[in-house]
């Protein structure tokens, strides 16, 4: 009876498991999609910032370019550079507190393998499904 408790103990911890890791390369990808996303508004305020303020500058919508003031295409990409900043701190925190709960599952494991040795053989005994 306790050994298919700890069996039971053992596949919720593993889909656990599965869960947290999941979704913590759901939030890497988000952080590196920002990353790039910060990137592209720095250098195009960088360029914007080489250009004197009575230059025509356009601003692509889908395959069209519209007539903009430079002033309003800066503040657009300061605008998406502060955003991408927040959104990349945001999701380091919620990276954080996954990694924290990862390492919490992962302890929970290693006591359940110490507290029964044969599980652990069952384990490494079982085929892949």
């Amino acid at each position: 009876m306790a050994d298919e408790a700890n069996r039971t103990a053992f596949l919720e911890i593993q889909g656990r498991m599965i869960e947290l890791t999941g979704k913590l390369k759901q939030v890497q990808n988000q952080m590196r999609n920002k990353e790039g996303e910060k990137k592209r508004a720095f250098l195009t305020l960088e360029e914007l910032r080489q250009l004197s303020d009575d230059t025509n500058t356009y601003k692509s919508i889908g395959r069209t370019f519209i007539l903009e003031p430079k002033s309003l295409l800066m503040n657009e990409q300061e605008q998406k550079l502060t955003d991408s900043e927040s959104a990349i701190a945001s999701l380091q925190i919620s990276k954080e507190y996954l990694e924290k709960q990862i390492s919490e599952v992962e302890n929970n494991l290693r006591e359940l393998l110490q507290q029964d040795p044969g599980l652990a053989h069952q384990i490494m005994s079982m085929s892949v499904i």
